[in-house]
């Protein structure tokens, strides 16, 4: 789902609105702002942006859904990267171990959203974020037995995210097979 399918689905009703607009100290010259006037949930909703791109290089419903709401999600994935995955645990005391937690954090998100992305499509898990997908389905006690020709994975029959589990242990199987084979 893109930033502005998401902000449009959040929308239940409203309209949107640009005037110029000063302070009485702290702005040194007039600016563009963007309203965005909604009513959810019984209640008003304003939202406001203040934006130096001028009306004939954006519209204000434009502006609104497709950079300020955009700019929204990828400010929840940076929350989600050093909340979910521990990316703001930089207290070591050399900024080479600190980069490598970085680093570390980092290629943990680039994983679960090629999980989610492959593994998880069409699953309860396709929109799940790095903290649920790693709390239900990565940190899952079970039973791995290693013999020659296979890794046999047995969880326990109770798990209930066990189909999901599979179905993505499947597809990412299948994609590493298909990459991996020549054409």
């Amino acid at each position: 789902m893109t930033a502005t399918a998401i902000c449009r689905s959040t929308c239940s009703a409203g309209g949107f609105k640009d005037f110029q607009w000063s302070t009485l100290g702290s702005w040194s010259r007039r600016r563009r702002v963007v309203a965005k006037a909604e009513w959810t949930q019984g209640e008003a909703n304003p939202r406001f942006v203040v934006t130096s791109l001028k009306r004939a290089e954006a519209a204000a419903r434009q502006l609104y859904e497709d950079t300020y709401c955009a700019r929204g999600e990828m400010e929840n994935r940076i929350k989600e990267c050093q909340l979910d995955l521990y990316a703001d645990r930089t207290s070591a005391a050399t900024m080479r171990a600190n980069q490598l937690r970085l680093w570390f954090a980092s290629m943990a998100y680039v994983l679960i959203c090629a999980l989610r992305r492959i593994g998880l499509a069409e699953t309860a898990f396709a929109d799940a974020t790095c903290g649920t997908i790693r709390l239900k389905l990565l940190k899952v006690g079970a039973l791995v037995r290693i013999s020659v020709r296979r890794i046999k994975i047995a969880m326990a029959s109770a798990c209930p995210a066990a189909e999901d589990w599979a179905r993505a242990a499947r597809r990412l199987a299948d994609a590493a097979k298909a990459r991996a084979s020549p054409i």
